[in-house]
């Protein structure tokens, strides 16, 4: 079921602002302190370690189902949770099945998922537009990215379609024209890894 929004974007409210995207290291580690509130999803590429337990190390990828696999305690549900829950929860498992008494555990995320979006219709160079984690994707630049707008774009409706957490596609209609015009701002759009962006042709 599709759900369709028309809203009035409000300036200085980020409106549908995408979860945080944080920088990755040079060496390609991110450190805690920048992914304490990302939360992960399938493909990112974590190292989990039980301190002074070395059997116990494991990197490994997020699966299609948000689970990872571990030793001893089988598969862990990681998608949507912080590095800092998945520590705890990780810790839990090995001491409510006897394995450790007070495991350390420490999860770094090594590598980030790949990012995209989708930018269709009346757009120049219609096709997915890849964006790094280490920095938000609003609505205009993915635009711009694709080429910009046609000569036959309908620049005030265009239609932004994302599948929420809860499993519900919905779709917004955003007039794109105030944006550019500084009216609104375009950080009230940021988008999410999967977004559809629609630009339909103008009925003249």
């Amino acid at each position: 079921m599709t759900i369709v929004f028309r809203l009035m974007i409000i300036p200085g409210v980020a409106v549908m602002a995408a979860a945080g995207l944080v920088a990755q290291t040079e060496s390609g580690v991110t450190s805690s302190s920048q992914v304490e509130d990302y939360a992960l999803i399938p493909s990112d590429f974590i190292r989990v370690q039980v301190f002074q337990e070395d059997d116990a190390t494991r990197e490994v990828s997020v699966t299609r189902n948000g689970t990872i696999s571990l030793p001893l305690i089988g598969d862990v549900g990681v998608q949507g949770k912080t590095v800092r829950q998945v520590e705890k929860e990780i810790a839990g498992l090995y001491v409510a099945k006897d394995i450790y008494q007070n495991p350390q555990v420490t999860v770094s995320l090594l590598r980030y998922a790949e990012r995209s979006v989708s930018v269709i219709g009346c757009v120049n160079q219609p096709g997915t537009v890849i964006f790094p984690p280490e920095k938000p994707l609003g609505l205009v630049e993915a635009i711009a990215r694709a080429g910009g707008f046609s000569r036959l774009a309908n620049r005030s409706e265009v239609r932004l379609t994302r599948t929420e957490a809860d499993g519900q596609t919905r779709s917004y209609v955003i007039n794109v024209d105030k944006l550019l015009a500084g009216k609104n701002s375009d950080n009230a759009w940021y988008l999410r890894p999967g977004d559809v962006i629609f630009v339909k042709e103008s009925i003249i």
